[in-house]
């Protein structure tokens, strides 16, 4: 199981403190107020960035890092990605999920012990709400609705989907 995850994304400047808005992929920010500091990924390179201030700007999550004290140099943060050990991760309600341990899943069809059909490669937001890609065997891409009418059990440690329907895969 993946130990680390992206918990946000930086975005464009806010302010003209060096404050940055964050992008949170879970939608919660209740986990920042456990932490001191993070590390950010850009590409392959990391670095460990002290936070100095939370909070919520009018439209968006925002962070003040340590040593970024004008729009100028926080605009170097753009894009990069905040990561966190999974221990100070947004918590989870039961029947949720980090994305990350989903991808690389067997699907199998109808148990699971039934045939595979696919592997988890991620999910995604649509229109209507969450979509489980997979890809097929024949290395064909589908969306699947991540919803209980077509998605049955997920077992992380035993590396499997139950996908209840087939047909939504051709």
């Amino acid at each position: 199981m993946t130990e680390r995850f992206i918990t946000g994304i930086i975005g464009q400047p806010f302010g003209v403190k060096g404050y940055v808005k964050v992008r949170l992929p879970s939608g919660d920010c209740s986990h920042f107020e456990q932490l001191d500091q993070v590390t950010v990924r850009f590409g392959s390179q990391e670095k460990t960035l002290i936070i100095e201030n939370i909070g919520n700007g009018p439209t968006s999550f925002i962070v003040k890092f340590k040593g970024y004290d004008s729009p100028e140099s926080a605009k170097a943060l753009q894009g990069g990605e905040i990561l966190v050990d999974r221990t100070k991760a947004a918590p989870l309600d039961e029947d949720e999920y980090y994305i990350e341990d989903l991808r690389g899943l067997a699907v199998h069809l109808g148990l699971a012990s039934g045939p595979k059909v696919g592997t988890v490669t991620d999910v995604v937001e649509g229109g209507g709400g969450q979509l489980m890609e997979i890809e097929t065997a024949n290395n064909e891409r589908r969306l699947v609705p991540f919803r209980n009418e077509f998605i049955g059990d997920i077992d992380i440690r035993g590396g499997t989907v139950v996908l209840k329907e087939g047909w939504i895969l051709e």
